[in-house]
């Protein structure tokens, strides 16, 4: 496998090795001893999976300690862009956001640390996004940052018109006004 930092924290991309021939391919998309080969010691303990259309936007979500949660994101069919909010207040990228496009073709997968907010936007017309998660789903911990916030000034890769979200996340917070 293969790790790549990011100009954030503790936040890696990581690029499986992919064996294909004629009928095909194989990988590995989770491996624990080459995850602690690469000093990265999660102790996984939830799998989600989502289906969306072209145009959604899910997040930007997290939950708040004791219960944040670490996640390792993949696509499983479609593309996606995978956008992280760093809310780790001793960070120097704290407040800021990285984006990454994940698709069923690249293969890649964002590995998030505790202490960042999350979300996506579907850029193919169907997408189903996986991911593994270090902590259990808590309702009671769940925040989050509206898609929109002005300050983070995110660009979702998708016109305004087309953008499909909750009623729930339609009335998140701004980042400024959380507290933290």
């Amino acid at each position: 496998m293969k790790v790549t930092a990011t100009h954030f924290s503790e936040l890696f991309i990581i690029e499986p090795q992919i064996f294909g021939d004629h009928r095909g391919y194989f990988f590995e998309s989770y491996n624990e001893d080459q995850f602690i080969k690469n000093g990265f010691e999660y102790r996984f303990v939830q799998d989600n999976q989502s289906f969306s259309r072209y145009g959604t936007v899910r997040g930007l979500h997290f939950q708040k300690h004791p219960f944040a949660q670490s996640k390792l994101i993949r696509v499983l069919k479609g593309k996606i862009l995978d956008v992280v909010v760093d809310l780790r207040k001793e960070s120097k990228t704290y407040g800021k956001y990285f984006s990454i496009e994940l698709t069923d073709e690249n293969k890649k997968q964002l590995l998030i640390p505790r202490g960042f907010a999350h979300g996506f936007s579907v850029l193919s017309p169907e997408a189903e996004v996986f991911y593994k998660c270090d902590m259990f789903y808590k309702p009671k911990h769940e925040y989050g940052i509206v898609y929109n916030d002005p300050d983070l000034a995110i660009d979702w890769c998708l016109p305004n018109t087309e953008i499909l979200i909750s009623d729930k996340d339609k009335v998140l917070p701004r980042l400024r006004d959380l507290a933290l």
